[in-house]
């Protein structure tokens, strides 16, 4: 038997020799960074992020100037709290926080003695929860009959009418409620005509935290059900069809797999509603004060407004408001470590 160049006696050849990497290849080949050299491994350098996203610093650098103007700048004056301050020890109003004389926590015990005080800040908590439970489900619920609707235009036009009244302001949602429910409004007119007499929910004091819940649901809860159809649409379809496979119905499907896929969208929005537990509104109750009395619709953002714009003290109001918004922050905090527990997101991560 006859053999070729290079076989072996059995007829197979030996294997051929390793070749030596090319310079192309030793040039694409990853570099391992040195420790103790310029720089970290895919670590890139200030200047370079600088250069790169300068657009986009400039961009977003009007709206730092502005929220660094009007949101934390007037934080200074915080100090007229720790003060008797008088706007007209001086020329002016700024230039007299350097002119009034210090009393110290002077403001705070004095809004710890005021019963006025204690009556804005329970009316305030009674309608946070009242809100936290009649309003805060609706737009969830609202937004799961929205997404339920098979015909896309149908869905449209829904969601269209109910974040409506989002953009009316608070004296047109309070006229319309007046139209409807006042003493000489619809409802009113119409029990009148059938022998029914002295209807006027509008002057009901009893009645008016869920009046202005109900204020509140109409006019916002638009704005919720733009979010949760937001998350909603982020749900893939092939957890319903697996779920449909393995037998669930449609409650099942939304319980297992509707609401988990809400459920980080819906303690985000809880964490912020109850960070602004202490800010149920202002326009809204201003409005409606001298129809059902102070002692009904005197929350703390309208106590802060009598006493510092009406009354002149501006030292105690902004002690009262001081007080608000570090108890606000606390919420925030609390809440949020509250959704990570729960092993949510929250508004940060841990």
């Amino acid at each position: 038997m006859s053999l070729t160049a290079g076989s072996r006696p059995d007829g197979t050849r030996p294997p051929a020799a390793v070749e030596e990497p090319t310079a192309a290849v030793a040039a694409a080949s990853p570099k391992v960074s040195v420790p103790g050299k310029a720089g970290k491994a895919g670590k890139v350098p200030f200047q370079v992020r600088l250069r790169r996203d300068r657009a986009l610093i400039l961009m977003t650098l009007p709206v730092m100037v502005l929220l660094l103007l009007f949101n934390y700048v007037p934080l200074l004056g915080n100090v007229v709290a720790f003060q008797d301050y008088d706007p007209y020890v001086s020329s002016n109003g700024v230039t007299a926080i350097f002119h009034s004389p210090w009393v110290g926590v002077e403001q705070f015990s004095r809004m710890i003695d005021d019963p006025l005080f204690w009556s804005a800040a329970k009316n305030t908590i009674v309608l946070f929860l009242l809100q936290l439970a009649l309003f805060f489900p609706v737009p969830i619920a609202l937004a799961l009959l929205i997404n339920s609707v098979i015909r896309p235009r149908v869905r449209a036009v829904a969601q269209a009418i109910m974040y409506l009244p989002h953009f009316f302001s608070w004296v047109l949602v309070v006229t319309v409620f007046q139209q409807i429910f006042g003493g000489a409004g619809i409802i009113a007119q119409t029990l009148e005509d059938h022998g029914w007499s002295g209807f006027d929910l509008m002057t009901n004091a009893d009645l008016f935290k869920y009046l202005v819940t109900a204020q509140s649901v109409w006019k916002d809860a638009g704005w919720g059900i733009i979010v949760f159809l937001a998350a909603l649409a982020a749900v893939s379809t092939d957890l319903y069809e697996a779920a449909a496979m393995d037998g669930a119905g449609r409650w099942r499907r939304m319980w297992h797999v509707t609401l988990p896929a809400l459920r980080p969208v819906i303690a985000l929005l809880l964490v912020l509603r109850v960070g602004d537990a202490l800010s149920v509104g202002f326009e809204q109750f201003l409005l409606q004060r001298y129809a059902v009395g102070a002692g009904a619709s005197e929350v703390l953002d309208t106590y802060v407004w009598n006493m510092g714009i009406q009354n002149g003290d501006f030292s105690y109001a902004a002690a009262v408001g001081l007080v608000k918004g570090a108890i606000g922050v606390c919420l925030v905090l609390g809440a949020n470590k509250f959704a990570h527990l729960l092993g949510e997101q929250g508004v940060y991560k841990k």
